[in-house]
C-alpha cells in the first residue's frame, strides 16, 4: 500500500550539497546518543556563510568517549559554550542549540554510507580572517 505525504520530499535534509570546506555555522539540533557503547552528540548544523550555501544543513556527531572528549571541549570552547557549565563538566543540549563558530569538514564514506568528518573548529570571531585568507588568490613567488 503506498501512502502519499504532501511536502515530505521538502523536509529531508542533504548532506551532499554542502561540499567540504570551511563554513561559518549554528548549532541547529544537538542530541545526545549511546549507540554500540560509543557515547557522542548528534549536531546539526545550518550554514551561515559563506553567503551562497546560507541556509543549507549539515549532520555529524563528536564522541564522548574519555579519549575523545579534549574534541567536545575544543568544539564548545570555541563555539562559546557557557564557561561555568564546562567548568563543572556539564553539557546542556539547549546551551548547544544557537551556538556559532567556525567549522572545516570533509566526507568520507565507509561501508556505502557518506559521513561528515568534523575537522576543526574556530570562534565565530574567526571567520572574516578565515573567509578572506581562502578567498585570496595564490601569489607565485617572486624571485629578488
Amino acid at each position: 500500500m503506498k501512502r502519499r505525504f504532501q511536502g515530505l520530499a521538502s523536509t529531508a535534509h542533504d548532506d551532499a550539497e554542502v561540499p567540504d570546506g570551511v563554513f561559518l555555522v549554528r548549532v541547529d539540533h544537538a542530541r545526545y546518543s549511546n549507540e554500540r557503547q560509543k557515547p557522542c552528540y548528534r549536531l546539526r548544523f545550518l550554514v551561515l556563510e559563506p553567503e551562497v550555501l546560507a541556509g543549507c544543513s549539515f549532520s555529524s556527531r563528536i564522541c564522548c568517549t574519555p579519549r575523545a572528549l579534549w574534541r567536545l571541549a575544543w568544539f564548545l570552547r570555541d563555539f562559546g559554550y557557557d564557561p561555568e557549565l564546562l567548568a563543572r563538566d556539564e553539557v546542556e543540549e539547549k546551551h548547544v542549540i544557537g551556538l556559532r563558530g567556525v567549522v572545516k569538514i570533509s566526507h568520507l564514506v565507509v561501508d556505502g554510507r557518506s559521513l561528515t568528518n568534523l575537522d576543526a573548529f574556530a570562534s565565530a570571531d574567526a571567520w572574516e580572517s578565515i573567509s578572506s585568507a581562502a578567498r585570496a588568490p595564490l601569489r607565485p613567488e617572486v624571485a629578488s
